[in-house]
């Protein structure tokens, strides 16, 4: 039984430690926070909030509170605001321990394409550049493939990239694969999925 959108996120959620600044993207990421539990995490927006919690209850929601994504969400105690160039200056400066994006294609060597597909309008590529090239980890939620059946994990990407190699996790609805130097390797299944449905519904070599 593949994964659906909250048991990815939930996954997500489970390859962050304690005392981690994490940035999450907009789609399924933003779902992460949902899971963080007991966790020790502060979360980074890239519109100027550090500390950011879950989602709010349906009539709890405050307008002016909104991730990246211009999703309402919850502030917690610890929870500080500042200016869109001071959030950047985190990305930039390497104190963002990992993001945790969303993407339309990722290729066997960590490329990563998640901003535009040609001839569509598009608003920006936002955060996302930078935030691959700063943080220290950069962990991909997709499903595995695309509405057409087609596999978003590819040899090479065919949109335009957001960063080159700088993938180090992908998770999808059929499973965990971590980039390797000589290609992906499966770290983990989805309940009922086998290894063998994992390669089957993927393009790029795995090892």
């Amino acid at each position: 039984m593949p994964w659906d959108r909250n048991q990815m996120a939930e996954r997500a959620a489970q390859e962050l430690e304690d005392g981690m600044y994490v940035n999450l993207g907009i789609g399924i990421p933003t779902l992460v926070a949902n899971y963080v539990g007991d966790k020790d995490i502060t979360l980074q927006s890239e519109n100027g909030m550090l500390g950011m919690g879950p989602f709010p209850f349906e009539g709890e929601e405050d307008p002016d509170l909104i991730n990246a994504g211009k999703q309402t969400i919850t502030e917690m105690d610890r929870t500080a605001y500042f200016d869109s160039a001071t959030s950047f200056g985190m990305i930039r400066g390497g104190k963002i321990a990992a993001a945790i994006l969303g993407a339309m294609e990722v290729a066997e060597n960590g490329d990563l394409a998640n901003w535009m597909i040609p001839g569509k309008l598009v608003k920006g590529m936002g955060g996302a550049m930078d935030l691959v090239a700063g943080v220290g980890r950069v962990i991909v939620v997709m499903d595995h493939t695309n509405k057409h059946g087609q596999s978003k994990i590819l040899k090479e990407c065919t949109l335009p990239l957001t960063g080159k190699g700088v993938v180090d996790l992908i998770i999808t609805n059929l499973g965990v694969l971590e980039v390797g130097h000589k290609g992906l390797h499966i770290l983990e299944t989805a309940p009922d999925v086998t290894r063998e449905d994992i390669r089957a519904a993927t393009e790029a070599r795995i090892v």
